[in-house]
């Protein structure tokens, strides 16, 4: 536990308690009653209460929609399943700044929706909620439908030969099964959208704030420290309560139910009830994923001459965005690739070393070890990126030139999903195997290596997956530790989303199609590794 915690200390505590600090301390000592006097403005305060209530919202919205598609891939066969679980599980790994894009180019000014109807969502709160849930349509579908399909039908059978009908035989024995899961996924969902930042920065226009907007407005466009460090210290008590709920409802996931293989409960749909429940489902995955992807894909092609490869022919030079970059801005894939390679394997190492501590240990102190793990996952990344510059800037750690910088950030928010992962299947792995292995003379190491590694090698390879693509879609700290010679794509997206003019926006899209191919191929490979039964809780 020695490193991974003196990882955390260094590049996430420590960064974040410094620019907090910078807020709510002057020469007279701290002034914790600024954090009262922040809270009491009036815009200050609609900002909490529409990063509450949309956050509500979204998730509601998220499991109306995608509870029927998580019953859908956890009992029913049907052709391009593994394909369709990857694509919906594709917006997920995006960076948010690209999902607002997506949605941009469906619902804004010129986009699909506009040209065939004149309707534009784009500076609406409804544009805000429909890119949550496709956002987060993964998270119900993977947490709720990889629980669902481990559950044995024949209990639901058996409540309906005593005379149920199939909802209340749903509601009475399914229901109460899957509630752990639902509450698992309603409270990742709830937190990823109450600390949304790249969503609401570019759909939400000037009159909607997130937290997280309002803390990079505070910090980056305002510079008041003060405000920000209130604001962060609002949204860190948030999200530890949120997580330590979510850290309950996981535990009893793990020791309350009794699961059987997924592969005996899987059939193909029959009846036009269940055919039609497929087919609805898939025409939602088809308008609510496929659709702004589509359309991201197609407003890359659509150049002023005509469609082509334009837009993407001028990601090669350097002038072509009207000065937005010091490097053309095809090098930030380049950039990004390197990135997050680095960034994996640093996620690997602590987060492998992070989870074999947990399944080797018990008690409170550990419990509250796998909670900050947790927390870079809403701890404003904002805060953390500023947070790097003002505190790793003094011998032996003065990294702000440095590029190991950006990987650093990256790995922090890498390290909870290579956890997540791999901690279920070495809690699974028996530990009399490592016992005979040292009764026959292996040191721990060699135990490891050839007890241990071998069982969980495939969750290594789907969580360095996992890493790799969250690693290349992260935004909110690398907006402002990345240089200005080496962008990563979702910084290079948003500068150029950030300029006038029909050459940049057309670049926006071709980097962020770009980026989204990356992730897709990416997926496709974690679904060919994913073993028959459902490991990790992602």
């Amino acid at each position: 536990m020695a490193v991974p915690l003196a990882f955390f200390g260094l590049f996430f505590a420590y960064p974040v308690v410094a620019i907090v600090g910078r807020g709510i301390k002057t020469d007279e000592g701290w002034q914790v009653g600024r954090i009262g006097e922040v809270l009491a403005r009036p815009d200050i305060a609609e900002v909490l209460w529409f990063t509450t209530w949309q956050a509500c919202a979204s998730t509601a919205l998220t499991l109306l929609i995608a509870l029927p598609g998580a019953y859908v891939f956890a009992r029913f066969e049907f052709p391009g399943k593994q394909v369709l679980r990857a694509m919906v599980t594709v917006p997920f790994v995006l960076p948010t700044v690209v999902v607002g894009t997506a949605f941009l180019a469906l619902v804004g000014r010129g986009g699909l929706l506009d040209e065939w109807w004149g309707v534009r969502l784009d500076t609406t709160v409804w544009a805000i909620l429909l890119a949550h849930v496709f956002f987060n349509y993964a998270v119900v579908v993977r947490t709720v439908g990889g629980l669902w399909a481990q559950l044995d039908p024949r209990q639901e059978e058996a409540a309906r030969v005593l005379g149920a009908g199939r909802f209340t035989a749903w509601r009475q024995v399914t229901l109460p099964a899957l509630a752990p899961a639902v509450g698992a996924a309603s409270l990742m969902v709830f937190l990823f959208t109450f600390t949304s930042f790249g969503v609401v920065q570019i759909l939400g226009g000037p009159s909607y704030a997130t937290l997280e907007v309002e803390v990079y407005r505070q910090t980056a466009q305002l510079l008041d420290l003060p405000t920000a460090a209130a604001l962060t210290m609002v949204q860190f008590v948030a999200v530890a309560l949120i997580l330590a709920v979510h850290a309950r409802t996981v535990r009893r996931r793990e020791t309350a139910l009794r699961m059987v293989d997924p592969g005996r409960t899987g059939h193909r749909p029959t009846g036009l009830g269940q055919r039609a429940l497929l087919g609805a489902v898939l025409l939602t995955v088809a308008l609510l994923i496929v659709a702004p992807l589509g359309v991201l894909v197609e407003r890359s092609f659509d150049a002023p001459g005509g469609y082509g490869f334009g837009f993407y022919r001028a990601l090669q030079d350097a002038g072509a965005g009207g000065g937005t970059f010091l490097v053309p801005p095809l090098e930030a894939i380049w950039n990004s690739l390197q990135y997050a390679l680095a960034a994996t394997a640093i996620a690997l190492l602590i987060g492998g070393l992070a989870a074999a501590a947990l399944t080797r240990r018990a008690g409170r102190f550990v419990r509250g070890f796998d909670a900050l793990l947790m927390l870079p996952l809403g701890v404003s990344a904002v805060t953390v990126g500023f947070g790097f510059l003002i505190t790793l800037d003094e011998p032996p750690l003065d990294l702000r030139t440095s590029w190991i910088l950006v990987p650093l950030a990256q790995a922090l928010v890498g390290v909870p999903f290579v956890v997540r992962t791999m901690l279920p299947v070495l809690r699974a792995v028996d530990a009399r195997l490592r016992e005979a292995a040292a009764v026959l003379g292996a040191s721990p190491l060699r135990a490891w290596r050839e007890v241990d590694l071998p069982l969980v090698r495939r969750a290594l390879l789907i969580a360095a997956g996992f890493a790799f693509a969250v690693s290349l879609g992260e935004f909110g700290a690398t907006v402002f530790i990345a240089r200005p010679d080496r962008p990563t794509l979702p910084v290079a997206v948003a500068r150029l989303l950030g300029r006038a003019g029909e050459l940049n926006y057309g670049q926006a899209m071709a980097l962020s199609t770009i980026l989204m191919l990356v992730c897709a191929a990416a997926l496709l490979v974690l679904e060919r590794l994913r073993p028959d039964k459902t490991s990790g809780e992602f």
